[in-house]
C-alpha cells in the first residue's frame, strides 16, 4: 500500500457536487493499494500514521501524533499512487490491485482509523472525486507498507 499524507488544517472530498467527507485539523491521506498488498499492509500503515509525530508541540516542535493532537483524517482511495511511468508517456497502473480486492482493503484502512480517531471521512472508492484542501505547513510524505514490513518489492526482487 502507498500513502501520501498531507498535514491539513481542513479538507473535503466531493461526488458530483455533494460532500461526502471532511475533516479538519488533522490528515488528508491519499491511499493506493498494491497487487499482494493484505491486511497487514492495512494495519501497519494505519498504525504509522495515527501515530506518526508530525504535528507541533507547544515549542513548535513536530513531536505530536494525530492522537495527541485530537485529529481528524480523511483517507480516499487513489489507485494512481500504483502508476508506472518506466515506458512512453502513458503510465499504466499494472501495481494496483483489482477493484474489489482494493475496495476491501480500503473499507480495512479506514475502520482501523475508525476505531482510534475522534473524526474520519472518507471518500468514495473509485468515485470521481473532487478534493479541496487547506494544507498545513505544508508537511507531506509517502509513505510504503512494503518498507514498513520490509518486504521486497518486484524491482528489488529482480
Amino acid at each position: 500500500m502507498i500513502a501520501v499524507l498531507q498535514r491539513v488544517k481542513r479538507a473535503a472530498v466531493s461526488v458530483d457536487g455533494e460532500v461526502v467527507g471532511a475533516c479538519g485539523k488533522g490528515l488528508l491521506v491519499l491511499l493506493g493499494v498494491a497487487k499482494g498488498d493484505g491486511e497487514e499492509d492495512a494495519r501497519a500503515l494505519a498504525e504509522k500514521i495515527i501515530n506518526l509525530r508530525i504535528f507541533e508541540d507547544e515549542n513548535e516542535k513536530m513531536n505530536l501524533s494525530l492522537l495527541d493532537v485530537h485529529g481528524e483524517m480523511l483517507t480516499v482511495s487513489n489507485f494512481t499512487l500504483l502508476a508506472s511511468y518506466k515506458k512512453g508517456k502513458r503510465p499504466d497502473y499494472f501495481a494496483a490491485a483489482a477493484p474489489d480486492e482494493a475496495n476491501c482493503l480500503y473499507e480495512y484502512f479506514c475502520e482501523l482509523a475508525e476505531r482510534e480517531l475522534s473524526h474520519t471521512g472518507r471518500g468514495v472508492f473509485g468515485a470521481d472525486m473532487q478534493i479541496e484542501t487547506v494544507c498545513d505547513g505544508p508537511v507531506t510524505i509517502v509513505m510504503d507498507s512494503n518498507v514498513l514490513l520490509k518486504k521486497k518489492t518486484e524491482t528489488e526482487k529482480a
